[in-house]
């Protein structure tokens, strides 16, 4: 065999193995369902660890609730509409804490209509 012939094989291994290794790589990425029950109550004690040595305690069983209704929400089909961001304050949370509220989406003109007819 010629060196032309070598190289040409080198480059074209050299090329495969990197699309293979991306391959598996990407492929090895966990998602929120491969998440079990008990690896997401070691993960709640972990950022509740990590949030309160910041100064701002937490309990695990709430990170916990939290981390199960997120998986709940990534499970259910998106909303037809983006749900739009009020400056809303969080019952026992500081002022820079603020979050929408979950009936936060704009009414249809049916129901706008009869908001203020009633008030």
């Amino acid at each position: 065999m010629n060196a032309e012939f070598n190289w040409w094989l080198l480059i074209v291994g050299l090329v495969v193995g990197a699309a293979l290794t991306w391959l598996v790589m990407s492929e090895s990425v966990r998602r929120d369902i491969d998440v079990t029950e008990t690896e997401q109550r070691g993960e709640a004690r972990w950022i509740s660890a990590l949030v309160s040595g910041a100064g701002r305690p937490i309990a695990p069983e709430r990170v916990e609730e939290i981390l199960r209704l997120h998986r709940e929400y990534l499970a259910a089909p998106p909303p037809d509409e983006p749900i739009e961001p009020v400056d809303a304050p969080v019952p026992g949370a500081g002022a820079s804490d603020r979050v929408a509220p979950p009936d936060a989406v704009t009414p249809d003109p049916i129901e706008r209509r009869r908001i203020s007819e009633d008030g």
